[in-house]
C-alpha cells in the first residue's frame, strides 16, 4: 500500500529535500502551507516535484484547522518541519515564537491523540539550539539543555512535549536534534546563504561589501539533503525515540568564509579583531567584509558540535557530504543564480 506522509513546512529547505526523498520512495506527499496570497514554491520547483505534492492549508495557530486536515488527509507519517525558525527574529517576536514553535506542536500531537491515530507515526523537528550555552563538547542526546533564544527556549518546549506524548499515551513520536544544515535551497536570511550569496553579488560587480556578525561563532554544518534521510530513517523504527543529527565537526564563520571566497576568485586577508575585523580581497586591496553589530544576538551560542554515534548505530546513518562539498555546492548554485538574475530564495 502507498503510505501517506503529511509535511509541514514543505516550501521550506527541509522540507523541500524530505518531500523528494518520500516520493522518490513511492510515497502520497501532503504538504501542508498556510494561507498567503500565492503559496512559495521555488524550492520544490528547484527540485522538479512541486507537480507532485498535494497542497492543504494549514495553521499551527488554528486547532480546529489542524483536526479537520488531518482527519481528511490520513497521515500515515507526520513531518512536522514548520517554525518561525530565525533566531534573530525570535528575540523580536517572542511571543509569536512561543505559539508556533511550542503550542503548535502541541495542537498537532493533541489532533492525532483525539482521533486515536496509533498507526500514525510523528516526526519533531528538533535543534541543536537547544543545547545553547552547551554544558559537554560534544552534544548528544544526554547532554544538558540550556537554550540561549526566545526560538531554543520555544523549541525545547516541542522537544519535551513530544516526548511527554509518547510516554504519556504511546504515540510513535520521535525528535531529531539536528545541528546546522544547510544547502543551495537555505534561506538569505540564514548566515551560510547570506555569505555565498553575498560574494556572488561581490564577484558580479552587483554589491561592495557583504556585513556579518560575530566571525568566530563556530557551528556543527552538514548537508540538509543528507539530513531528512535521518528524519525518514527515525519513523521506520519499531520504537520511538530522540536523535542528534550533526556531522561531529565544528567550523567557523570565517572559515566559511575562507573557503568560499576562493570559488569567486577571491583570497580573503583578515585585519582586526572582534566588531572590527574586515576581510581584504588580497588581489583587488578591497574591504569586502565587514562588521555590523546589529547581527549579534542579545545572547551567542559560541560552539556547538553534535554526536550522532546513536543515530549511526541504531539507524544506519551517515553524512554524505563534507563541509567543503557543501561550502563548494552552495557557492556554485548562488554564483549561477546571480549570472541568470534567479535569486528567488
Amino acid at each position: 500500500m502507498v503510505k501517506t506522509a503529511f509535511i509541514t513546512g514543505i516550501s521550506g529547505q527541509d522540507g523541500a529535500y524530505l518531500a523528494k526523498l518520500l516520493l522518490e520512495k513511492g510515497y502520497r506527499i501532503v504538504g501542508a502551507t498556510r494561507r498567503t496570497a500565492s503559496i512559495n514554491t521555488h524550492r520544490l520547483q528547484y527540485l522538479g516535484i512541486e507537480q507532485d505534492i498535494e497542497f492543504v492549508e494549514f495553521d499551527l495557530l488554528e486547532f480546529t484547522n489542524i483536526l479537520r486536515v488531518i482527519e481528511r488527509t490520513a497521515p500515515d507519517e507526520i513531518y512536522n518541519l514548520a517554525a518561525q525558525s530565525f533566531v534573530g527574529t525570535s528575540f523580536e517576536q517572542p511571543l509569536f515564537t512561543a505559539d508556533v514553535d511550542a503550542m503548535g506542536v502541541t495542537r498537532i500531537l493533541e489532533a492525532i491523540r483525539t482521533f486515536g491515530m496509533t498507526n500514525c507515526r510523528y516526526y519533531q523537528a528538533s535543534t541543536s539550539e537547544l543545547f545553547g550555552k552547551a554544558q559537554a563538547v560534544p552534544q548528544n542526546e544526554q547532554t544538558s539543555f540550556h537554550p540561549r533564544s526566545p526560538y531554543g527556549v520555544a523549541k525545547l518546549y516541542g522537544h519535551w512535549i513530544t516526548v511527554n506524548y509518547r510516554e504519556a499515551f504511546g504515540l510513535h513520536s520521535s525528535s531529531g536534534i539536528l545541528f546546522n544544515h544547510e544547502s543551495p535551497l537555505r534561506g538569505v536570511e540564514f548566515v551560510t546563504r547570506k555569505i555565498t550569496l553575498g560574494l556572488a553579488n561581490i564577484a558580479a560587480g552587483n554589491q561592495d561589501v557583504l556585513e556579518l556578525g560575530n566571525l568566530d561563532a563556530q557551528r556543527d554544518w552538514g548537508f540538509a539533503g543528507d539530513y531528512v534521510e535521518a528524519m525518514w530513517l527515525m519513523l521506520q523504527q519499531d520504537e520511538p525515540g530522540d536523535y542528534v543529527i550533526a556531522t561531529g565537526k565544528t567550523h567557523s564563520i570565517r572559515k566559511f568564509i575562507e573557503i568560499a571566497a576562493p570559488l569567486y576568485g577571491m583570497e580573503i586577508e583578515w585585519s582586526g579583531e572582534a566588531e572590527d575585523a574586515i576581510g581584504i580581497d588580497r588581489k583587488t586591496g578591497k574591504t569586502i567584509i565587514t562588521i555590523n553589530q546589529a547581527f549579534f544576538r542579545p545572547a551567542e551560542v559560541d560552539l556547538l558540535i553534535g554526536d550522532s554515534s546513536i543515530a549511526r548505530d541504531k539507524l544506519g546513518w551517515n553524512c554524505k557530504t563534507n563541509f567543503s562539498e557543501l561550502v563548494e555546492m552552495m557557492a556554485a548554485a548562488d554564483q549561477k543564480r546571480v549570472g541568470e538574475r534567479q535569486v528567488n530564495f
